[in-house]
């Protein structure tokens, strides 16, 4: 689960969705974190992705509170987080936070932002890059960052800006979390992280590093960056990486989606030690699956559960967030930046200002989560056996089964969010549909009969049957 501590725990009390301080309202703070992750436990989260925790800069900022990625600091906690009603401080109320979380058998990992905010290279210009005139580099469109010089002329490491990072190592780990998601790590070369991670792991083997990174990326963000491809990152020692399911909506057939499993365990089977693969249908980068259409989330949440790799959802997602906030873009009758309108992108999640804490009131949804979370770990087993995806007369057909003991699960989901599709799926995998128990079905309608399924399905329709021939002979 992703989370963001300055809204997480939120209390915006006049609804206007915008915390406003210096009105008495809270913004969320690491204790009040504290009290919601008994309701994590309830729904089957076992790991929570913190985005990032430093400090952030306050000129030519993006949003009234600023980026969480216009890193400040490298070694000290945004004091933004801190509960001021508490008297430890923010550094202590992070560390409790972590140690209640390890309490309930959650695992914590902590972003670790790729630039540096434009106040710290004000301070701190050797750290920086530089194009042909002497300017600071702005990658892509991030205007509230710049970007770091990792290596010197002569291809060396910038050891400065190495020793900042091995300090934010050693505060994660001061702090008891367990590892670090590196936020576009591609921007960095391999031997900055094979040296960084060496360093985490030296009296931690298990410490964690997932990289943001996946094979759809093949070139630097700007022309200046450095660019480290997903492979050589896994390869230099991350555990695991964001795969290429973030460009799921592109796929323009189930031949894409299967290129994308393949790829993942490809990787992974090039090491030894077991290598992640994050299902990231749905980022902090990316539209609220609700903007889609109301069968969609479902849809994510089913293709999460039932392919290999660790489900990965926003804050949010479990209640249907929209993430339109009524403040977005309009003038702030309060700033804590330089900047004087709350910045926010349309449609996805706001870290960019002292807003509400997210959620939305699809309850269904949520319960749905927690059966997918349940069916995942029940035939963990199931689905660590390779799916064999079964071919269908429809493009957007998408199905695969997989077997395992005679139990056997099949999948079929209508990949277009605009129109009903019908088709049929070949499948001898059973011999009559009562051998089938549906564990999700949304709108449509399937049967099966001589080694077929029929299929009409809604826009992202999606339908999960789990078959047990011993237990179907048995009755």
């Amino acid at each position: 689960m992703v989370v963001n501590i300055r809204t997480f725990s939120a209390e915006d009390t006049n609804k206007n969705e915008i915390v406003e301080i210096e009105k008495g309202e809270k913004p969320g703070t690491f204790t009040g974190a504290i009290k919601r992750l008994d309701n994590l436990v309830w729904h089957g989260i076992n790991t929570i992705h913190l985005l990032p925790i430093t400090p952030v800069g306050k000129l030519k900022a993006l949003g009234t509170a600023g980026s969480l990625y216009a890193m400040d600091d490298f070694a000290s906690i945004n004091p933004q987080f801190d509960d001021v009603d508490n008297p430890m401080t923010v550094y202590e109320e992070a560390k409790l936070f972590i140690s209640e979380a390890h309490k309930r058998g959650i695992r914590v990992i902590i972003d670790l932002p790729s630039c540096g905010s434009y106040d710290m290279f004000l301070r701190k210009p050797e750290l920086f890059a530089v194009n042909s005139e002497g300017k600071s580099i702005t990658p892509a469109d991030w205007t509230d960052v710049r970007l770091f010089k990792t290596q010197e002329k002569d291809g060396s490491l910038n050891t400065e800006l190495f020793e900042l990072h091995k300090s934010f190592v050693d505060m994660v780990k001061d702090l008891g979390a367990d590892g670090i998601r590196a936020d576009v790590a591609t921007i960095k070369p391999y031997e900055f992280w094979q040296m960084l991670i060496s360093y985490a792991r030296r009296n931690d083997s298990e410490f964690l590093f997932i990289a943001e990174a996946s094979p759809a990326w093949t070139e630097a963000v700007t022309q200046e960056a450095v660019f480290t491809p997903y492979d050589k990152l896994v390869s230099a020692g991350f555990d695991g990486y964001l795969g290429n399911f973030m460009n799921y909506q592109k796929f323009s057939s189930a031949a894409d989606l299967f290129k994308a499993y393949d790829e993942a365990q490809s990787l992974a089977n090039r090491y030894d030690a077991k290598k992640s693969i994050i299902l990231n249908f749905a980022t902090h980068d990316d539209l609220s699956p609700v903007l889609v259409n109301s069968n969609y989330p479902s849809q994510l949440l089913w293709l999460a559960a039932t392919l290999p790799g660790n489900m990965y959802f926003v804050n949010g997602f479990l209640t249907g967030d929209f993430y339109i906030y009524s403040y977005a873009n309009k003038s702030a009758e309060k700033t804590y930046t330089d900047d004087d309108s709350y910045y926010v992108h349309k449609g996805k999640f706001d870290i960019f200002n002292y807003s509400r804490r997210p959620g939305g009131n699809n309850n269904a949804l949520a319960m749905e989560y927690v059966n997918a979370v349940r069916l995942k770990s029940m035939f963990a087993e199931l689905l660590k056996t390779k799916p064999n995806f079964l071919k269908s007369t429809d493009k957007n057909i998408f199905a695969y089964e997989y077997s395992k003991d005679n139990v056997k699960m099949v999948v079929i989901l209508n990949h277009n969010p605009e129109v009903e599709v019908s088709g049929t799926v070949n499948y001898r995998g059973v011999d009559n549909f009562e051998q089938l128990i549906p564990i999700a079905y949304s709108n449509g309608l399937i049967t099966f009969e001589k080694g077929k399924f029929d299929v009409r399905l809604a826009p992202s329709g999606i339908a999960v049957f789990i078959s047990n021939n011993q237990y179907s002979q048995k009755k």
